[in-house]
């Protein structure tokens, strides 16, 4: 079981939840996902040269390890996300958005001068959990 705490900074900034508790009962105990940094690179090893089609790519990455998990994006209790150009948030965030729906999890966007790979624009990291 997910519980936002808001103290209402997040609705000022974004579509994510200030904080997210989860509950885990002894009779149903919890368990969790755990990604690692996640680029939008496909299986071929392709990579994309915009920001809207490695965030499409990464994102997808992402729901498959969810759904691998038995899990889905209202699972999510945090998100990272990695980007290395502050002018690429505005189209991130629209990938992002039409991934995550209505999901509020807690997040942090990080503008970092570069990744471990040339020509990553971004990287997304998340926990995820499920009862």
């Amino acid at each position: 079981m997910h519980l936002a705490h808001n103290i209402g900074i997040a609705s000022q900034i974004g579509k994510y939840s200030d904080a997210i508790e989860v509950c885990s009962p002894v009779s149903n105990p919890v368990r969790w996902l755990y990604t690692s940094g996640t680029p939008g690179l496909d299986k071929e090893g392709n990579l994309p040269n915009n920001i809207s089609a490695q965030a499409e790519l990464a994102w997808s990455n992402i729901t498959s390890m969810l759904t691998q998990a038995d899990m889905a994006v209202g699972d999510i209790v945090k998100i990272t996300h990695y980007l290395t150009r502050e002018t690429d948030i505005a189209d991130y965030v629209k990938v992002r958005s039409r991934f995550i729906g209505d999901a509020r999890p807690a997040s942090m966007l990080l503008i970092t001068p570069a990744l471990v790979k040339p020509g990553f624009l971004v990287e997304i990291e998340i926990i995820a959990a499920k009862a």
